[in-house]
């Protein structure tokens, strides 16, 4: 199972807008994806999530640092970073997730939930709803 989940972290981390078509050696057909923005069924929904990635953002790409194994589960901890296009432009951004991956028997992932908080990570770096969501997070902490 190591040699898969190493196949799969490999994947995710030199992922190109060109190796996306290539995400059905890593993907069942009928895979499942859930993250905060979408939840989507089938390799054809999942490739058009990672397609936008690249068109919305500038130099996006994973760094996979953690992974913990067990029977066909597997839980990667991952760094993903990249640049906005249209603000802040130049300016180096980072979120930090996880991902939990059910795989099946052919050892491609049937089932890919991503864990990150939309509200720390993302929001808090927009412009306009950054400064609402930083004065409800002190508001909060109050």
């Amino acid at each position: 199972m190591n040699t898969t989940v190493d196949r799969i972290v490999e994947a995710f981390q030199t992922l190109t807008p060109a190796s996306v078509d290539a995400l059905g050696t890593i993907y069942a057909t009928d895979a499942r994806f859930k993250d905060p923005f979408n939840e989507v069924q089938g390799l054809a929904a999942i490739q058009h999530i990672f397609r936008h990635m690249f068109v919305s953002l500038e130099n996006p790409h994973f760094i996979v640092t953690g992974r913990v194994v067990q029977g066909r589960q597997c839980f990667l901890t991952w760094e993903f970073r990249f640049g906005f296009r249209r603000f802040k432009q130049g300016q180096a951004q980072c979120i930090l997730g996880g991902s939990h991956l059910m795989l099946n028997a052919e050892g491609l992932i049937a089932v890919h939930r991503d864990y990150w908080d939309a509200a720390e990570e993302l929001y808090e770096k927009l412009p306009v709803l950054g400064s609402l969501m930083r004065w409800l997070k002190r508001r909060s902490n109050s």
